[in-house]
């Protein structure tokens, strides 16, 4: 067993995973799972920057977690970082930020790794759930999303730029404020930009070819818990629940037809996902409709778990 750490650094939020792995057996022991949301890509999509209290944000959370570590012993610590963080012109300052404070090199991956460890985190453990072949593992982010078709290993991948913070941002806020409710118009412009994505994600990966459709990241995991009426949010609960396309289609009107208030006042809701989840809920809607999945099998393992196969 090898005691590791791994970090995942998005767009929206950054995460922390340590546990006791062993690559040979497949053993996973998990001794702590935490999730901050820091907003890097805040405005990255308009300045290609990242904006300086975004990386104090940032910088903050791994502060805490550089604690976790150490108080935890990992013999190994993996940071890797995505979307937000390839796309800004200061990254150089992200990347020391990093260094500095947890002793490791951040891997700004691409788009094509960034769906590899999504596809080993989600998928390590459904062979046991009787699930058809191949899985179209979905991760949807806040910068972009992440499309993997595979069995046992991936035949397919490609990332597309389209999160649910960057949709929120580019059409959905005037004047630095979200719209509520949003008009069709806006919706309309992010359907578009949905599709127009979906359109080059199919050029690479057949969207149609999968027979179970696999869901992951805050988006989704919010949407099954809404789905689920839980009145708190339950990880165990929303792990491999399913989630009908009729009801990300309810879900999805609810969600553009309410208030900041109205969002913020459902129990599973994340106060960082207030904002960016009917965006977030309208990509995957696109998605299953594209693909003509009936429904979405929800995983709370994803590219964090696939961090922290990889580390060990």
């Amino acid at each position: 067993m090898t005691r590791v750490a791994a970090v995942d650094c998005g767009t929206n939020s950054i995460r922390l995973l340590v546990a006791d792995a062993d690559p040979a057996t497949g053993s996973f022991t998990e001794l702590d799972r935490r999730m901050t949301i820091v907003r890097l890509g805040q405005g990255v999509d308009r300045t290609g920057r990242l904006a300086p209290e975004a990386l104090e944000r940032t910088f903050a959370a791994c502060r805490a977690y550089a604690a976790v570590i150490e108080e935890l012993g990992a013999e190994r610590v993996r940071f890797v970082a995505t979307s937000a963080s390839r796309d800004a012109e200061n990254s150089a300052d992200f990347v020391a930020g990093v260094r500095d404070i947890l002793g490791v090199e951040p891997e700004v991956v691409t788009g094509d790794q960034e769906a590899q460890l999504s596809f080993d985190g989600a998928t390590k453990e459904l062979t046991g759930d009787h699930l058809a072949q191949p899985y179209l593992v979905v991760d949807i982010g806040g910068g972009s999303t992440e499309f993997v078709l595979g069995s046992d290993a991936v035949a397919a991948a490609r990332s597309v730029d389209i999160g649910c913070v960057r949709m929120t941002e580019r059409h959905l806020v005037e004047d630095g404020t979200v719209v509520d409710p949003p008009t069709h118009d806006r919706v309309a412009a992010i359907r578009k930009d949905v599709e127009a994505a979906l359109d080059v994600a199919a050029a690479t990966v057949p969207l149609t070819e999968a027979a179970t459709l696999v869901g992951l990241a805050g988006t989704v995991t919010t949407i099954a818990g809404i789905a689920l009426e839980l009145e708190a949010y339950d990880s165990e609960a929303i792990h491999h629940s399913r989630v009908s396309r009729g009801q990300v289609r309810a879900i999805t009107e609810r969600l553009l037809q309410s208030s900041h208030e109205e969002r913020a006042a459902i129990p599973v809701m994340h106060p960082g996902r207030v904002d960016v989840i009917a965006a977030g809920a309208l990509v995957l809607l696109a998605v299953m409709e594209r693909t003509g999945a009936h429904e979405v099998v929800v995983s709370e393992h994803d590219i964090l778990d696939g961090i922290a196969w990889s580390a060990a």
